[in-house]
């Protein structure tokens, strides 16, 4: 006698790669309508731990495939009088079967498993979506000194640019490396001064000319010489972006944005600083930084984030994981406000948001691949109760 979970977890597996029988589609139903709550609860609590940080949480497509094959859609999202207890019950169960399915394809991790064995024709139900909006890219415009922009994602790999003092390339795995030369004299007229923006819906990796690596968030842009020269390595920052500096204690690297300047030796460190929020946000990975503000100045620990709002810096010690999770490819957040989760979507996804009435006061704590459609990130916010409605990039928060 197979133990129910496992059972379940194996009929669940072949229906969703399309090699079930219909016996076993109809034992399945069957074992979904007889697992409890707390059962669904406590497997997707294991299985949860043992996901990876990088896994997608949901496959939206294949699980809405799942429950049109089984229920018609009009029993799960038209919402019709309840007249009797016969069908509250029947209603009940639907909506019991919705949340065990999704819940399912959530435990099993069964985005991740390959189809198998040859594909059996099974007569599904599709119901035409608009048109879901795809995860952001490796999105960047070079501006050269004299104005030329260069659209970096549409260009081939190799070498862009050279001049007698540098050299700009474009490698294979889709970042800008600067490279300066040593063979003549430098002088303040041999530097020039470049930008790198990146779009809503982009990022991009950036070598500076002396070795620092810079991560640029979406809707962010860093203004940097092509050969840093005198005492200092100056860099301006707008928008997020992710530092790796190169180590120089005869030329400490500093980095400017809005009213502040942080300054460092060799260390690795995040800072956002969009112009449409309240605070600048400085966290240190490793190494130590100073911030300096009009009237503020502190060094931050690893582990610390200095936040700056108008002429007051408060300096605190935070989940840096949290802070730098976008650099690493995933959407984190612990008890994150609707309207901070709708942020980081609507920069990303490059989507258009707005709220009836006020914004929901709702925390939410949950993570995903940034790799995943903008429809699979919105259907998250189903399980804290957030009703939203989205046309194509536009999204309206009901509730």
């Amino acid at each position: 006698m197979y133990p129910v979970n496992s059972r379940a977890s194996y009929l669940f597996k072949k229906y969703y790669n399309k090699v079930a029988r219909p016996e076993e589609v109809e034992e399945l139903i069957c074992l979904l309508k007889n697992i409890s709550d707390d059962e669904l609860t406590r497997l997707m609590r294991e299985e949860w731990e043992k996901l990876e940080p990088e896994h997608s949480l949901f496959d939206t497509a294949k699980s809405n495939e799942i429950l049109d094959a089984i229920f018609p859609r009009k029993t799960y999202v038209e919402e019709a009088p309840l007249q009797d207890n016969k069908v509250r019950r029947m209603y009940g169960f639907q909506m019991l079967f919705v949340a065990a399915a999704v819940i399912i394809v959530l435990c099993f991790g069964l985005y991740f498993f390959k189809r198998v064995g040859p594909e059996i024709p099974q007569q599904m139900v599709t119901v035409p979506y608009f048109k879901d909006v795809p995860p952001g890219g490796n999105k960047a415009i070079l501006m050269l000194a004299d104005g030329k922009l260069i659209i970096l994602d549409s260009l081939k790999d190799g070498v862009i640019l050279r001049t007698l003092n540098f050299e700009v390339n474009k490698t294979e795995d889709g970042q800008l490396a600067y490279q300066s030369f040593d063979r003549i004299p430098l002088n303040a007229k041999n530097s020039e001064f470049h930008m790198i923006y990146t779009p809503r819906g982009g990022e991009y990796k950036v070598i500076l000319p002396d070795g620092s690596k810079v991560w640029l968030n979406a809707a962010s842009s860093i203004r940097f010489p092509t050969v840093f020269q005198g005492k200092t390595r100056e860099v301006d920052l707008k928008g997020e972006a992710y530092f790796e500096v190169a180590k120089n204690p005869r030329m400490p690297f500093k980095v400017k944005s809005r009213d502040a300047e942080i300054e460092v030796l060799g260390t690795h460190f995040n800072v956002r600083a969009y112009s449409d929020e309240k605070a600048m946000k400085t966290t240190l990975v490793e190494g130590s930084v100073i911030v300096k503000s009009r009237n503020s100045n502190k060094t931050l620990k690893p582990g610390e984030q200095a936040v700056l709002k108008g002429e007051a810096m408060l300096v605190s010690t935070v989940v840096v994981e949290e802070q730098i999770a976008w650099k690493n490819g995933l959407f984190l957040f612990k008890d994150a406000s609707l309207e901070d989760v709708m942020k980081q979507a609507a920069l990303w996804y490059d989507l258009k948001v707005s709220y009836v009435g006020k914004i929901p006061t709702k925390q939410f704590t949950g993570k995903t691949s940034r790799k995943v459609n903008a429809s699979e990130f919105m259907n998250m916010l189903k399980y804290i109760g957030v009703e939203f409605r989205r046309e194509g990039k536009n999204v309206l928060i009901m509730k």
